[in-house]
């Protein structure tokens, strides 16, 4: 089960949300993407939550913008790991109540959530769950973090 649901709100959302797939795609995770909307679409939103785990899908990021609903909705119905990206949309209070929509689920529906637009995060985190069970994927991580310690150590002979 290497395949990731990243679902948003709506389309504007797709610009944040793109980062989750780009770097998905880079760690050969199979990605499907669709808009689910809390407000417009709940009967679609209640299928994606409840069917998610026949689908094949390991973990599902949600972005969603202003009342942020869509990440809470989906961890209350699916019983996979649900990650929620807070996306600043222009209905939104400066992000916050995206922020605070996502992260302040009540007991026993838990949404990890990443910061305001920061669906590369979600991306990795998912990754990252799927490789707690899988060797390929946990070495792409691995070599992914590797990568990162390289760029501060090349940045650092930089200043030098």
């Amino acid at each position: 089960m290497n395949k990731v649901g990243v679902i948003m709100g709506s389309k504007s959302d797709l610009p944040v949300m793109q980062d989750a797939i780009n770097i998905l795609k880079d760690f050969n995770i199979t990605v499907e993407v669709d808009i689910v909307s809390a407000h417009r679409t709940p009967e679609k939103l209640f299928d994606y939550g409840k069917n998610a785990h026949t689908r094949g899908f390991a973990v599902i990021i949600a972005g969603a913008g202003g009342a942020a609903h869509l990440p809470g909705m989906i961890a209350s119905l699916s019983p996979l790991p649900v990650i929620g990206v807070p996306v600043k949309s222009s209905n939104s209070i400066d992000g916050w109540d995206s922020v605070l929509s996502i992260l302040q689920m009540p007991g026993g529906v838990p949404v990890a959530t990443v910061a305001l637009n920061g669906a590369k995060n979600a991306g990795i985190l998912a990754a990252q769950i799927i490789g707690s069970n899988n060797p390929q994927i946990l070495d792409k991580i691995i070599d992914y973090k590797d990568a990162l310690k390289q760029q501060v150590h090349e940045s650092a002979k930089d200043l030098k």
